[in-house]
């Protein structure tokens, strides 16, 4: 019986290539350049710019999986004439785990006790008990819920529309959101990068925020008005921010927000490539498996949506 062909492109990351090809064997598919390919594996989310040209050269493609959660460097490419997939829920587990990270890391000042060379003064909030509000509904969010169990917060969910999101005490459909992070003692962004929600967290945002209340972005960078944060963090209209995206990204040398010491800067490392492979991997191979099976695949992009 022939196998399912399938291209496992670009070669600019040798050793995500070669994991993947594994991943599609492993499955039960056979590894062929693209021109040869019904479906394609992307190896490197980096260079969506090869993206076209590799698609170009496979007429055959029906089925293309893509190695992030967000695509917005692939969305102009969308063709509804093929099947799309992405990583959604592939790095929710680490992904939450620096959302906890982040928080507690702002409620507890570890930022500036690590720094002081001096005893500096007794600050703190708990995050047992606090007022969580979270942007996005997938599947950051729902590792995220899990984890926060044991501290008994009480979850807010902003989402597309309001249909209740597990776990959460109050789910809230996007146009009030300002509503949500009203009386949140942390906020956190974990949603796609749309035409809808770039900028959405600008001046009138903090505004709505409380002034102890912190801002922490794992999502990306474009979501946020970077000056109205800097704003925002100087002015004290926020408590403070820990973020691990930025725009721009990276974050030049020399930008005010390095030197603010209520913000928290990690460099993109709520999932590492280290971290994120052997779940990619794992990932890739569950859904060539389905596709050889005519089985429905994990992590499908709305290509109206964008995402």
């Amino acid at each position: 019986m022939e196998r399912t062909k399938i291209a496992v492109e670009p070669a600019t990351r040798p050793a995500m290539k070669t994991a993947l090809e594994h991943a599609v064997e492993s499955a039960g598919g056979e590894v062929v350049p693209p021109g040869e390919a019904s479906a394609l594996v992307w190896a490197d989310p980096a260079a969506a710019a090869a993206f076209p040209g590799v698609v170009a050269a496979a007429p055959e493609l029906e089925w293309i999986q893509l190695p992030y959660a967000g695509i917005e460097n692939f969305a102009e490419n969308l063709d509804p004439a093929r099947t799309w997939t992405c990583a959604k829920g592939v790095y929710a587990d680490p992904v939450a785990e620096h959302i906890i990270t982040l928080t507690l890391a702002g409620f507890r000042h570890l930022h500036t006790s690590i720094a002081a060379r001096s005893w500096p003064a007794q600050e703190g909030r708990n995050l047992l008990g606090a007022r969580v509000t979270v942007l996005g509904g997938g599947g950051i969010t729902e590792s995220l819920a899990r984890l926060l169990e044991p501290w008994n917060t009480t979850l807010t969910v902003v989402r597309r529309s309001d249909t209740p999101f597990p776990g959460a005490a109050r789910t809230l459909p996007l146009a009030r959101v300002h509503e949500a992070v009203s009386d949140a003692d942390v906020v956190v962004l974990a949603l796609a990068l749309t035409e809808e929600t770039r900028g959405l967290v600008d001046a009138a945002f903090f505004t709505a925020m409380q002034e102890h209340a912190w801002l922490v972005n794992v999502a990306r960078g474009g979501h946020v008005v970077t000056d109205d944060l800097v704003d925002a963090l100087r002015s004290g209209a926020i408590g403070g921010a820990g973020i691990d995206v930025t725009e721009p990204e990276p974050l030049p040398d020399g930008h005010p927000l390095w030197d603010l010491p209520n913000c928290i800067i990690t460099p993109h490392v709520g999932n590492t490539p280290e971290m994120g492979l052997p779940l990619l991997a794992t990932r890739v191979e569950e859904n060539v498996g389905r596709w050889i099976r005519g089985e429905e695949l994990i992590g499908p992009v709305d290509v109206r949506a964008g995402y």
